[in-house]
């Protein structure tokens, strides 16, 4: 089945063109957004591709009408063809349900793993350099030093993970990433030493 989708960016501007060229090469059903291209929340696009299944067709007046960036459109090529759907564009001449066509869905494959790549590359020597300079990235711990101490305390006194968390104003995962059970153990050690 041919399922057309067309799309323009503003509600003033007018879908007929691309309506008459895709019900001219035979779409039986199509559907429509008026929202910009670099919008991901496309009620029309996600209606077509819901709606599309194995061995169908996604008819496009342009290739530019599915999106704006180059990643968008390999990531939505890539589904695509994994769901066994092929892509036709009438103005720029692409068909990927022939061999022609399923060879540029291996080329986009390509360059959508290799863009991941790159930016796994990217992101990595970031962090190195950050951490060269010192920098660690994610979340500060809330278990500042103040906090440790009073743990440190509290456990010596004889009371439990689950005591101990509220009192300090941590999550009881928390207090265990910093004092697992055998420190805890030793704690409890060190205090019945420290009284006989």
């Amino acid at each position: 089945m041919l399922i057309g989708y067309a799309r323009v960016s503003t509600p003033e501007q007018d879908l007929t063109p691309q309506l008459d060229a895709l019900r001219a090469v035979g779409c039986e059903r199509t559907f429509t957004d008026k929202a910009s291209g670099s919008n991901a929340n496309r009620a029309g696009l996600a209606e077509a591709l819901s709606h599309a299944r194995s061995g169908d067709i996604l008819v496009i007046w342009k290739l530019d009408r599915l999106g704006r960036t180059s990643k968008g459109l390999i990531d939505l090529s890539i589904e695509l063809e994994m769901r066994d759907i092929g892509l036709r564009s009438i103005t720029d001449g692409i068909d990927t349900s022939g061999t022609a066509g399923k060879f540029v869905f291996r080329i986009l494959a390509a360059l959508a793993e290799m863009e991941r790549d790159l930016i796994r590359e990217r992101t990595t020597a970031a962090l190195i350099a950050a951490r060269r300079e010192g920098r660690v990235g994610g979340r500060k711990t809330v278990m500042t030093s103040k906090r440790i101490e009073a743990a440190r305390r509290l456990f010596a006194s004889g009371m439990t993970v689950r005591e101990v968390a509220p009192a300090i104003g941590v999550s009881v995962p928390t207090l265990y990433r910093h004092f697992p059970a055998s420190a805890q153990d030793a704690i409890g050690a060190e205090k019945k030493g420290d009284d006989a």
